[in-house]
Order: C-alpha cells, then structure tokens, then sequence
C-alpha cells in the first residue's frame, strides 16, 4: 500500500544556484545534504509539510542525474512513494507483470530502502518506491 508522497525529485546542474530560488524565493530550508556515491548524486533535503522536495546534483557527469539533464534539462526527475514493506510491494509489482528497473531494493539518501519503476509502464514518470524505518 502506498503511504503518502515521500518526496519530488529535482534534477538541478548546481544545488547552490538553486538554493537562490527555493530557499530565498520559496522560503524553503535546506536541511541535510548527503552524497550517495553509489548512485553519483549529492541530494539536498527540503522539508515542505510531511514531504519533501530533494534536489538532485550528479557528481560525476555519467550519473543518472546527469544523464537525466542532457536529455531532458533541469526539472522534476522522479517523484517517490512511501510504502511500508518495499519487498513485498516489489513482489506484487513483479507478479503483476510491471517492469522494474530494481527487482530488489538498494539503499537511497536518507537511509531509506527505495526501488525504482521503469517508466514504460508508468507513462512516462520515473516511480520511485521508498521504504524508512
């Protein structure tokens, strides 16, 4: 069962251009950064009601964040749900033919287990599953 939006993922060239906007303009608060070497990304959190928006810098310009840019531009990258058992949610997904990019979870910033959707199946929009203690 999906929870709540956990977070909006926002692809962004530098965080600390876009700080300017979503601190200065919106009135938002970065609280936490963190790289996640595994992923080739550095996350900057932002706490807006029981959500958050993370934005999202690649450190290494093959990242997927990157990658996300040259294609695309800067902008939403994917948007994520919490879910309570994100192994059992994956089998469901599985069993009902849904493409995954990940078939098991692997760890995600904040320390929460996530898997990601494959976006054929979801018309276009990277699904994020996210799963936190």
């Amino acid at each position: 069962m999906v929870l709540k939006i956990d977070h909006v993922g926002i692809a962004v060239k530098s965080i600390e251009e876009a700080r300017k906007l979503y601190e200065d303009v919106l009135g938002l608060k970065i609280t936490e950064t963190e790289v996640v070497p595994e992923q080739k990304v550095k996350v900057a959190f932002l706490p807006v009601g029981d959500s958050e928006v993370e934005l999202l810098e690649s450190t290494e310009p093959d990242g997927p964040v990157a990658k996300f840019i040259e294609k695309n531009g800067e902008g939403i990258q994917h948007i994520a749900f919490r879910v309570e058992n994100i192994e059992e949610k994956l089998e469901e997904l599985k069993k009902e033919g849904i493409r995954l990019i990940d078939e098991k979870p692997r760890r995600g910033a904040g320390g929460a287990k996530i898997a990601f959707l494959h976006p054929k199946v979801t018309h276009g929009t990277l699904i994020e599953l996210c799963e936190r203690d």
